[in-house]
């Protein structure tokens, strides 16, 4: 029997199926519910809270140069950099848990990755504004499969064109595969709130076009 769950930001159609197409129109995004169990969830989150080497994010924008509340760090294969906000940031090679977790959801998604940008949301007060993901090193209709562990936060897509807004729950333990034209078509953010005290990770892989280190 299919997973169902009863979806209170959807009140006009309360149960779905897993996974689920979460956009009318214009881009592929599916929601495939919570992909790990409880235990194993804890475990991950714990070993991200605790063992990655967070470092807080920085973008330079029109000249000015940016450091956000906001904390990341980018695994990925072999020896390369990967350039975006005018930062050049150099991949760390993946741990055990990682790599565990990438299976996870090459499995799921049916597309494989070769990088992982990790964020970490300390509480509700840190979020992410409007954007899309277009940067030249994903090419075309990229495929980004994005898994979320700790705290339960609402994510929102935009349409460029109508505004029309699509909020969803992610959930301890969940993916969201983002395809197609979604990125083309759609911005998405991570709205603030005060009434999240917990931590959020999330975990957004990716395949990148390489650039070797000299």
């Amino acid at each position: 029997m299919s997973k169902q769950i009863e979806f209170e930001l959807f009140s006009e159609q309360p149960y779905r199926e897993f996974p689920y197409q979460v956009l009318p129109r214009d881009g592929d995004t599916q929601y495939f519910g919570v992909v790990c169990n409880q235990d194993s969830s804890k475990r991950y989150l714990d070993y991200l809270l605790n063992e990655v080497p967070w470092k807080n994010d920085e973008a330079v924008i029109y000249g000015k140069h940016y450091i956000t509340d906001r904390k990341v760090a980018w695994y990925g294969d072999g020896n390369f950099s990967y350039k975006y906000s005018g930062k050049t940031r150099v991949a760390i090679p993946w741990s055990k848990p990682l790599l565990e977790l990438r299976e996870l959801v090459e499995k799921h998604s049916g597309a494989s990755y070769n990088s992982c940008l990790l964020n970490l949301y300390e509480n509700g007060t840190q979020g992410m504004g409007w954007h899309h993901d277009d940067e030249k090193g994903l090419g075309e209709n990229s495929n980004i499969a994005s898994l979320s562990f700790g705290a339960e936060r609402r994510f929102d897509f935009r349409h460029k064109g109508s505004k029309e807004k699509i909020p969803i729950l992610l959930e301890h333990g969940s993916l969201l595969v983002m395809a197609g034209t979604t990125q083309s078509n759609w911005q998405h953010h991570l709205p603030k709130t005060t009434k999240i005290t917990q931590p959020r990770v999330n975990l957004t892989f990716r395949k990148m076009i390489i650039r070797p280190l000299n």
